[in-house]
């Protein structure tokens, strides 16, 4: 049986492909994925970012990253300690060979700290990440709304 195919429906399934891997990126071994930002309130002055690393090859540490949009960016976890959540700085992410890390609210996650302006839903921004094996890779990072849950965890 011979299919009729609308030229609509080509585009269409296209364009759901480009989307699928337009937030997905690689360093090396390292696949990077769903690269989102918080959404700010004017006067704000950090954002939290999330993100998935797939490490296929050997181990490697994220070391650094940094972005025009804010005056630095750390990496933080966060965890619970008798009832209080525990934010810290830390000096790298390690990402073991064969494993999926998750950048997540709630655990490890990155902050723009001493923003220049506010994040804004909708927009995208450039980060350049820095891997100890990886090396570097610019990726742009998609702003998205904060509503409900989400606004309740991250307040810093």
């Amino acid at each position: 049986m011979n299919a009729v195919r609308s030229p609509c429906i080509g585009v269409a399934l296209a364009l759901a492909c480009l989307v699928a891997t337009a937030h997905d990126y690689k360093a090396g071994a390292i696949a990077i994925a769903h690269l989102h930002a918080r959404a700010t309130v004017g006067g704000q002055s950090t954002a939290g970012a999330y993100m998935g690393f797939k490490n296929d090859g050997a181990v490697d540490w994220l070391r650094s990253a940094t972005a025009a949009v804010s005056s630095s960016v750390e990496l933080h976890s966060m965890s619970m300690d008798g009832g209080m959540m525990r934010m810290r700085r830390i000096d790298a992410i390690e990402l073991p060979a064969g494993a999926t890390v998750m950048l997540e609210p709630g655990g490890l996650h990155m902050m723009f700290v001493g923003l220049k302006a506010p994040l804004r839903a909708g927009e995208s921004f450039p980060l350049e990440l820095r891997f100890e094996k990886a090396g570097k890779v610019l990726v742009q990072v998609r702003v998205e709304a904060i509503t409900g849950a989400a606004a309740a965890v991250h307040k810093h």
